[in-house]
């Protein structure tokens, strides 16, 4: 089984009768954060987030309704993860959780985008293998930089 990343704030879905993704916005509580070293802007979707939790709260034209203007709304989620229940009561959702729309039917809304970026800090750079970094990116040696190198605009926290 292939490994499968949590949802947090900003996921990328999309309806599959919709012609135009939105993106998904947490609602439900303000406590767990992931992929985000701050804890001030990723939090972590459930099944809790139901109803409109998107952005724009709409897939664009829904072909289900003779392409009239579609309203996001999600009844249900399901294929989460069920060894974690959130301080909101809800289950992670994670990138291969399906939506269900009162207009689409069962599993109509698909994620697809998890949301997650990668957040380089001053750990990645002291774990990193010289050969490989240099074999990389030969112009710089990353043992050598300091906590703040100012000549290529780079600043490690």
């Amino acid at each position: 089984m292939a490994e499968e990343h949590l949802v947090v704030q900003g996921a990328t879905c999309q309806c599959n009768f919709g012609s135009a993704p939105d993106k998904l916005k947490v609602l439900t509580h303000a406590k767990e954060y992931a992929n985000d070293k701050d804890g001030a802007v990723k939090l972590i979707a459930s099944t809790k987030d139901i109803g409109s939790t998107f952005e724009k709260n709409t897939f664009g034209s829904c072909s289900k309704q003779n392409n009239r203007a579609c309203t996001a709304v999600v009844t249900e989620w399901k294929n989460v993860y069920e060894n974690v229940t959130l301080s909101n009561g809800g289950k992670i959702l994670l990138e291969t959780s399906k939506g269900t729309c009162p207009v689409g039917g069962n599993g109509c809304i698909k994620i697809l985008l998890h949301g997650q970026t990668a957040d380089l800090g001053k750990q990645n750079f002291e774990n990193a293998n010289p050969a490989v970094t240099n074999a990389l990116n030969p112009m710089v040696d990353i043992k050598n930089m300091d906590q703040t190198n100012s000549a290529q605009g780079i600043i490690f926290e």
